[in-house]
């Protein structure tokens, strides 16, 4: 296997990314990376302690508190937060609600991309998110531009959602995917957009099956023997 390869996967919420990453990740044997979690994470840290998200210096303070890293458990990656597993709270909709607004946030970015540099600098990965192909690696050999219909894309939250959050309504979730899809593609500080060199891979009529096949044909050509 070539040394140090990295599958860079982004695109809008809901689109598949993470299920891809990890069973993209699975397959080839290299660390799954997810950076959306370490954004949500920060978001977590952030609504816990009050940080205050236009308080440059709170945010600077805050940021030199806080500790996230991965391990894998029953073949799943977990997400721990000051070595605390913080998984399934990160998922939950004040989150999901913060998660853009902090994301936007100029020394947030800068921190996070280090650590997701640090990461990536001497392990092959398959890291998803926004800016990974642009801006965390803008050389990665594989990168992939995910999207699908906006209904499809809330339905799917929604299903996952639902069962820790039974009062939530599909109207709910569909507009926090806008409020989100806007607030990403707009932002001063690394907004998301598709790299140059990056293939669009519309998941809309896709299952997972289907679109880990089209990933995994990308890959192989960097592998030195046998296929994905």
């Amino acid at each position: 296997m070539s040394s140090n390869i990295v599958v860079a996967i982004d695109g809008y919420s809901s689109c598949g990314k993470s299920t891809l990453a990890k069973a993209l990740a699975k397959k080839l044997h290299f660390i799954y990376v997810d950076s959306g979690a370490m954004y949500r994470a920060v978001a977590l840290y952030f609504i816990r302690n009050n940080v205050d998200s236009t308080n440059h210096d709170q945010i600077v303070e805050a940021l030199k508190n806080i500790h996230l890293n991965f391990h894998s458990r029953d073949y799943q990656t977990h997400i721990t937060l000051n070595d605390e597993e913080v998984s399934v709270e990160i998922r939950q909709m004040p989150v999901s609600d913060k998660v853009s607004e902090v994301a936007a946030i100029k020394e947030v970015r800068k921190e996070m991309v280090r650590q997701q540099q640090r990461m990536g600098k001497s392990k092959n990965v398959v890291m998803d998110g926004r800016d990974i192909g642009t801006v965390v690696f803008p050389h990665a050999q594989i990168k992939l531009f995910m999207t699908a219909d906006p209904k499809i894309r809330a339905e799917r939250r929604y299903k996952e959602l639902l069962p820790t959050n039974p009062d939530m309504t599909l109207e709910e979730v569909f507009e926090n995917l806008a409020h989100r899809d806007y607030a990403d593609t707009t932002r001063e500080e690394s907004p998301l957009t598709r790299a140059e060199d990056a293939i669009v891979l519309d998941n809309t009529n896709l299952t997972p099956e289907q679109q880990l096949k089209l990933a995994c044909d990308l890959v192989t050509p960097f592998l030195n023997k046998g296929n994905c």
